[in-house]
């Protein structure tokens, strides 16, 4: 299915035609996979879901979403690795319960964070707050960390889901790397 036809299909099912999923997943899945396999290389070694489980988990989110209009496979992609996000700090959120009994948390460096969050989940829930604060000042720029930390985008992938140039993605992300690390050294 060429790239228009994963469109129609998810044009096709903002439209309520949800025999439009049975075209789609088949299609879709590899880079969904793709997209997990990414997110999780950042997770601890023994976690709990694999690429296939955290594409499921996506896939079931994903296709309760009703009243969302996709706009094109780009959109398509940018909710997924968002909700891949939310996925994986639920898992978070649920390993510091029963580790820490939901208390405490260590924070540590932003270039760090992708190292510590494979044995300490807090470092990745202290992100995800930071993450949350970014939000509230700029929808875009939460969504440039999202693809690219969560969804393990590249600057171009990441431009293309937020429709912006890959030049403005880039500048945003020098920008957002000393904002986040800001954000963390301030919980210290």
């Amino acid at each position: 299915m060429p790239n228009s036809e994963v469109t129609q299909a998810l044009l096709e099912l903002s439209g309520g035609e949800r025999t439009a999923l049975d075209r789609l997943l088949p299609v879709v899945y590899e880079h969904l996979r793709d997209i997990a396999e990414r997110a999780l290389r950042r997770e601890r070694p023994d976690h709990t879901l694999t690429p296939t489980a955290l594409v499921h988990e996506a896939w079931l989110r994903l296709i309760e979403l009703d009243r969302i209009t996709w706009r094109d496979r780009a959109h398509f992609y940018g909710a997924s690795a968002q909700i891949m996000r939310r996925v994986l700090i639920s898992y978070a959120r649920m390993r510091q319960a029963d580790r820490r009994g939901g208390a405490g948390r260590t924070v540590v460096p932003l270039e760090s964070v992708v190292l510590a969050a494979q044995t300490r989940p807090g470092d990745l829930l202290a992100l995800d707050e930071a993450l949350s604060r970014l939000e509230a000042l700029s929808e875009r720029q939460a969504r440039i960390v999202e693809c690219r930390f969560f969804g393990g985008m590249t600057i171009e992938e990441t431009a293309a889901v937020l429709e912006i140039s890959p030049a403005t993605a880039k500048r945003d992300w020098t920008v957002l790397r000393g904002w986040l690390q800001r954000e963390l050294d301030r919980e210290r």
